[in-house]
């Protein structure tokens, strides 16, 4: 089988040469009329489980090829980067020096295919999303294929979300291909008892003349390099501006828009929704608890929601459940 590669982008701020420089440019940017949009994009709680993350990879994905550890150029203090898996990926490896620094995640994952070495095929991501059990390539890639699970899903307005993103990212996909034509073609990706419950919503949005939008489980996304290569063929003015968008702007596009491209072109290979499972931390996270000591999903986010939430505890609580899980450390660990 082909390799696997392992993406993550991670931001340490508390370190106080990244704040200096969010300060510095935050004001030269002058982000006021999308203020919470761009604040929210770097409000940032350590909750300090990284570390259970490479654990995890290490025990329940020990076949994936390298990870590639994408940062501003701050590294945990615990981190072995000397592990023949781990590539350290700065931002200044692959994007254009005058777009830097960056404080813009957009920016920063919609420019991934330009990282040195990375395979064909890799999973991307996000510092909150766990493996939870024991996954095979097959769970991410059949035969060169990404697997994922195409559900239609309208786009619900909401300011200070993802929404607007989501509209360009929609846009562009619907520039490009019939929503009439993807769903003939690929009929039995589209409707598959594999998406349960939520299979009503394509039901019920297929007679819709163009795409409403795509459901979004938040979990890794597999991708195939060459995705990222076309769409920035076709869309390098608008993928270009997103680089050199410092800060979250209306008008950026996201890595979204390659998952869409691959669903709406039909090149994937259909997942049950159970595979993974998103979580908002919340007063009450029994039900998350539960999940990471007796896995019952293979993937999980654990999604910070930044309101009502005891964080000492609800940080105790988790540390608590990842530790019992996974109380050895990592080769991924300095010793």
């Amino acid at each position: 089988m082909a390799k696997i590669d392992f993406v993550i982008a991670w931001v340490d701020d508390s370190d106080p040469e990244w704040l200096k420089e969010k300060e510095k440019y935050s004001k030269q940017n002058n982000p006021t009329k999308d203020f919470k949009a761009v604040t929210a994009e770097n409000v940032y709680r350590d909750w300090e489980i990284l570390r259970f993350w490479f654990r995890a990879v290490e025990r329940y994905a020990p076949w994936v090829n390298k990870i590639f550890f994408v940062t501003y150029g701050h590294l945990p203090s615990w981190l072995n980067t000397d592990h023949e898996k781990i590539v350290v990926v700065n931002h200044t490896d692959f994007l254009p020096a005058d777009a830097l620094p960056t404080f813009n995640s957009r920016a920063i994952e919609t420019s991934f295919h330009k990282i040195k070495d990375l395979s064909e095929q890799f999973v991307y991501f996000n510092d909150d999303f766990f493996i939870n059990d024991v996954v095979n390539e097959e769970d991410f890639f059949v035969e060169g294929v990404p697997k994922d699970s195409a559900i239609l899903s309208p786009i619900v307005p909401n300011r200070y979300t993802t929404a607007n993103i989501q509209v360009n990212d929609v846009e562009i996909i619907n520039d490009y291909f019939s929503k009439k034509e993807a769903l003939r073609k690929d009929f039995r990706k589209w409707f598959t008892l594999l998406y349960r419950k939520k299979l009503l919503r394509s039901i019920l949005f297929s007679p819709f003349g163009t795409f409403v939008g795509f459901y979004e489980p938040h979990i890794p996304n597999s991708y195939l390099k060459s995705t990222f290569e076309k769409v920035w063929e076709l869309e390098k003015a608008t993928l270009t501006m997103t680089t050199y968008s410092k800060f979250r702007k209306k008008n950026n596009v996201n890595q979204w828009l390659f998952r869409y491209w691959q669903l709406a072109s039909g090149n994937f290979v259909p997942r049950s929704i159970k595979f993974g499972k998103f979580y908002q931390l919340a007063k009450d996270n029994t039900e998350l608890l539960d999940d990471i000591e007796n896995a019952k999903h293979k993937v999980i986010c654990i999604n910070d929601t930044f309101e009502g939430i005891d964080f000492d505890k609800t940080k105790n609580d988790l540390i608590a459940s990842f530790q019992k899980k996974f109380p050895q450390k990592s080769t991924f660990e300095r010793s």
